[in-house]
């Protein structure tokens, strides 16, 4: 859903580098390597000075053949070259290279199809407790419930360390359910939360629901969930567990809803699935035509549905409508909550958090003024999960709720102690509704002390970890899934003082995105400066100096975009610490009159040059408005454009009201960001004591007409 062109992409762990990159980091490692024996060359008698310089020279050569060894396993394993894979097996293992086990385990993963418990059971023996033991392991067992082993399933799952993988846990509860075990609720529950069809879950459902364990009424609530998140392969699968007819009029429902509708408004009542199918078919023609949903519903379905199944369809066209920022959102959510209470149902009807999320939304774009803005967003909270209940954004806003509610009504002294208690609950310097409920309160934003620095024998241990020493190598080679994987399973257990050595760690390496991720994992003792580090300072200052752009704001963007990898490549071709795509780039260039070579994106300076010219760009097309650049930053500037039409709401209650999630996530963490960037430099930004609050700015809705026209070139 991303425009071709906008400057930017989501963090989501960096691609590998570029053959000239990899070239500069190897030439780097040796350049270490020979350094720190020449230094011990220094320091030894003089006789044996000419013979250890002949070993230096020989032990970089060596260290330097075989990274490219692992390197080139790494991309025959890419390449599924079973040849090329067993010949690099033997060359690392001969050369003893630390990274051996990675090649081993990309070996022995490109032919588990064909692989014994023998060659597996040699593995661990050879690698147990490392990170690729258990990712193996993982691996191994999904390839054992494909076969349908569960004896050497069942002897090997208790072994996982991880035990993150979702089909592994159905698999591993269909074998419990073959002991005889009652897994019904933890079946269910794994079953409702697969992002999409896989063997184990689809396997664990069919099975339970052929032993009348599951019953009809859970295979159309998991219907209803695929529907919901568009996932046509398992809304598909589900159906035909009831009858093979049922999952074709489900493929029929996603390919051409209106056809399905027009087909089910004459069909009897009594049709086996007719009220489900016709629901989901309102569902799916609300995502492309919100009014023409509302139609068909009014005009030839609110009467032929009973109370309940009404209720359904409204709640799926208000999500639709809330997600499209239709103007009628929050009144469609009212009538699912009419068309539901009568029904006469006691209990909160069965709608995704998400579904109910996007009634919350909806509720949030209606005027302040309006009352049912704050009955509607409460109700819709309350009926969420009690873990979706407790999402930061729901507490924070339900206590807002809480608070206007209370001036007009009688026990408002009560509801506004409550309302406190629950803005505590979030409040936090670090995060977006942790600073609006600070200011909520009344308080400022105030970071946490440092923590005392971490010892040397703390420092030690960190730098002596063989799991964290091999992600760095990893890292530095290229290979930064790997070594993100390798650092992030070698995390696992550590208290707080180690999880700040082993970010300093880090730090020390220039590995900033570990750096930030570990230290957030800390809980007790929070070092800010670790989790939000400066590197390039005064660059990023001069430069920003020069755009005229809040450094702070530039920090807070660059942590969300690259975490400062400066070779960072997102999966859409966004480089650089900004993160900028070719096009982007090359029209900042031209409005700069830089001559362009697309080379310089990957430029530090230039990058940076580029990146906070195109955000000022952005900022006055859009007023100043920090939150509207950002979020143009993300997912381009045309739709930002759009999303401001209609309402006029609070800044923050457009934030939240964004359709994309990853923008909106996005968008909150550059300003919270920004905050603390502004108390980390300190004097040195003009605008540090800005509260969020006044960074969001005034009420976001349409441009005002008497304003300078848009810039409608921006990419």
């Amino acid at each position: 859903m991303r425009e071709a062109s906008y400057p930017c992409a989501k963090f989501h762990g960096m691609q590998a580098r570029t053959a000239a990159t990899l070239a500069y980091m190897k030439r780097r490692l040796t350049a270490l390597a020979g350094l720190a024996l020449a230094v011990a060359v220094v320091a030894a008698p003089a006789p044996k000075v000419r013979a250890q310089a002949g070993q230096a020279g020989q032990v970089a050569q060596a260290a330097a053949q075989g990274d490219e060894l692992v390197v080139q396993a790494r991309e025959a394993f890419r390449t599924r070259d079973k040849a090329a894979l067993a010949r690099l097996r033997g060359a690392v293992n001969q050369a003893q290279h630390p990274l051996a086990q990675w090649v081993e385990y990309w070996e022995l993963n490109n032919r588990l199809a064909e692989a014994q418990q023998a060659d597996l059971d040699a593995f661990w023996a050879r690698w147990g407790g490392t990170y690729v033991e258990d990712r193996l392991r993982n691996d191994w067992l999904l390839e054992l419930g494909k076969r349908r082993d569960w004896a050497l399933f069942r002897a090997e799952h208790p072994r996982f360390r991880m035990n993150d993988d979702r089909e592994v846990a159905c698999y591993a509860l269909l074998t419990q359910h073959l002991d005889g075990i009652d897994v019904r609720q933890a079946a269910r529950a794994a079953w409702f939360a697969q992002r999409d069809t896989d063997d184990g879950c689809q396997l664990l459902g069919q099975t339970l629901y052929e032993a009348k364990l599951l019953t009809a009424d859970d295979v159309w609530h998991e219907v209803r969930l695929s529907v919901d998140a568009n996932r046509p392969r398992a809304a598909r699968a589900a159906a035909a567990l009831i009858a093979p007819a049922l999952a074709a009029e489900i493929e029929a429902v996603f390919k051409d809803p209106a056809r399905v509708l027009r087909e089910r408004r004459d069909a009897p009542a009594g049709r086996h699935g007719y009220p489900q199918v016709a629901v989901f078919a309102l569902w799916r023609l609300a995502a492309t035509d919100v009014d023409a949903a509302v139609a068909q519903l009014e005009q030839h379905f609110a009467q032929r549905l009973a109370a309940a199944d009404a209720a359904h369809a409204w709640a799926g066209v208000a999500r639709q409508s809330a997600f499209r920022l239709h103007a009628q959102a929050a009144e469609h959510v009212q009538r699912a909550w009419k068309a539901w209470d009568a029904a006469g149902r006691a209990h909160s009807p069965p709608w995704s958090d998400e579904m109910l999320a996007w009634h919350a939304r909806a509720a949030l774009r209606l005027p302040a003024a309006d009352r049912q803005r704050w009955t509607l967003l409460v109700r819709s909270i309350d009926a969420m999960s009690g873990a979706e209940q407790r999402d930061a954004a729901w507490v924070y806003w339900k206590a807002r709720a809480s608070l206007a509610q209370a001036r007009q009504g009688e026990d408002g002294e009560g509801a506004r102690a409550l309302a406190r208690l629950s803005l505590e609950s979030i409040a936090s310097p670090l995060h977006f509704y942790g600073q609006l409920a600070l200011e909520e309160l009344g308080r400022r934003a105030v970071l946490p002390p440092a923590p005392p620095p971490p010892t040397e024998g703390e420092r030690a241990a960190m730098r002596e970890h063989p799991g964290l020493t091999r992600a760095l190598q990893l890292i530095a080679l290229g290979l930064r899934s790997e070594g993100v994987r390798e650092w992030n399973y070698s995390l696992r257990g550590l208290e707080d003082r180690d999880l700040i050595a082993a970010a300093a760690l880090a730090c020390q390496h220039e590995v900033w995105d570990r750096c930030i991720n570990t230290s957030d994992r800390s809980r007790a003792e929070i070092d800010v400066a670790q989790r939000y580090p400066t590197p390039f300072r005064e660059q990023v200052l001069a430069r920003a100096r020069e755009v005229g752009v809040d450094p702070a704001y530039v920090y807070g963007l660059i942590r969300q975009e690259s975490r400062f990898v400066m070779d960072a490549r997102s999966s859409v071709g966004a480089s650089g610490l900004m993160q900028l795509m070719p096009a982007t780039a090359r029209w900042t260039a031209g409005k700069l009159g830089l001559t362009w070579k697309p080379e310089l994106i990957t430029d530090r300076d230039i990058n940076l040059q580029l990146g906070m010219t195109y955000l000022r760009l952005l900022k006055e097309d859009f007023s100043g408005s920090s939150v509207m650049a950002a979020a143009a930053y993300n997912a381009g500037p045309s739709r930002p454009r759009r999303w401001r039409e209609g309402a006029v709401v609070e800044a923050a209650a457009w934030v939240e009201g964004i359709p994309f999630n990853e923008t909106r996530d996005y968008v909150k963490k550059v300003l919270a960001n920004t905050l603390v960037y502004s108390a980390v430099l300190g004097d040195r930004v003009a605008a540090s004591s800005a509260p969020l609050k006044a960074r969001l700015g005034a009420p976001i809705g349409p441009r005002d007409p008497n304003a300078p026209a848009a810039d409608r070139e921006l990419p």
